[in-house]
């Protein structure tokens, strides 16, 4: 296929770009690999899912995004630069994190967790960072009253939207999120995953996300990648992944809990690129 016939997501630069990825833990006779040869880019305004049998390694590979962990071999590029450079002063404006508790500091108010990282800057006045600490509370569709609440005091879901709005303080261009409807009820959950699809369209994100929860994967991915055998096996828009032949796509997606899920998510348009 020549320059002309491809499409701009063909022609974009990847927001991740993941090549010959080796992780390896342990020494001599006690090491083992997780990954091997793993290859994933992930393409301007997607949302891709992860998904992988227990041991696949879908949170390193998040760590790895992040810059938090090298791997063994291979090489991990986030917004054109090695994701280990991820690690220092100033991550957080290039890529938020939803982590599956929400992981807010429980000595902090629900603003001031939401503001932290700007605040960590130490280079806007206090009133422009609560300004902007209550645009991303109202963003995450919580009320201003709410802001000087506690964790302890929150809700599930609410924990859920405060995290989401730390994670976007520093407008970053990339938001992965680990299992993030996880402990949720089914109505929260819906709730949860209709806020990923406004924010995504509204902010132009780029979303990677590790999920378990068949409902969640088909209401947003617009592609996932299916972590087996140490790589990954397939990567496509959902409906496609699950009609690939392999032991853990067969189970997940066509055992009993994959057929209801699908079955409703045939009446839902599919999240558009931006």
């Amino acid at each position: 296929m020549d320059a002309a016939q491809t499409s701009p997501a063909e022609r974009a630069t990847p927001i991740v770009d993941i090549r010959g990825l080796a992780t390896v833990f342990g020494k001599g006779d006690q090491a083992f690999a997780v990954h091997q040869n793993l290859d994933l880019q992930v393409q301007p305004g997607e949302i891709l899912s992860l998904v992988g049998g227990s041991g696949t390694g879908k949170t390193v590979l998040l760590r790895h995004i992040l810059g938090l962990t090298r791997p063994t071999r291979g090489s991990v590029t986030v917004l054109g630069q090695p994701a280990a450079r991820l690690g220092g002063e100033g991550a957080s404006a290039r890529v938020g994190m939803l982590f599956q508790h929400g992981a807010l500091f429980s000595a902090f108010s629900v603003l001031d967790n939401i503001a932290f990282a700007l605040r960590e800057l130490g280079t806007l006045p206090a009133d422009v960072v609560r300004d902007a600490a209550l645009v991303k509370l109202r963003l995450a569709g919580l009320a201003p009253e709410h802001a000087a609440r506690m964790p302890a005091d929150l809700s599930g879901g609410m924990i859920k939207r405060v995290a989401l709005a730390r994670a976007l303080i520093m407008d970053p261009p990339l938001l992965l999120l680990d299992e993030p409807t996880a402990g949720l009820d089914p109505n929260g959950s819906d709730e949860f995953c209709e806020l990923l699809r406004t924010l995504h369209g509204q902010l132009g994100l780029t979303v990677i996300m590790v999920t378990h929860d068949l409902d969640t994967l088909y209401a947003l991915s617009t592609r996932v990648a299916v972590l087996a055998d140490k790589r990954v096996i397939v990567a496509g828009p959902p409906r496609e992944v699950a009609q690939f032949d392999h032991p853990f796509i067969d189970h997940f997606f066509r055992g009993e809990r994959g057929r209801r899920a699908l079955a409703p998510a045939t009446a839902l348009a599919p999240v558009k690129e931006t």
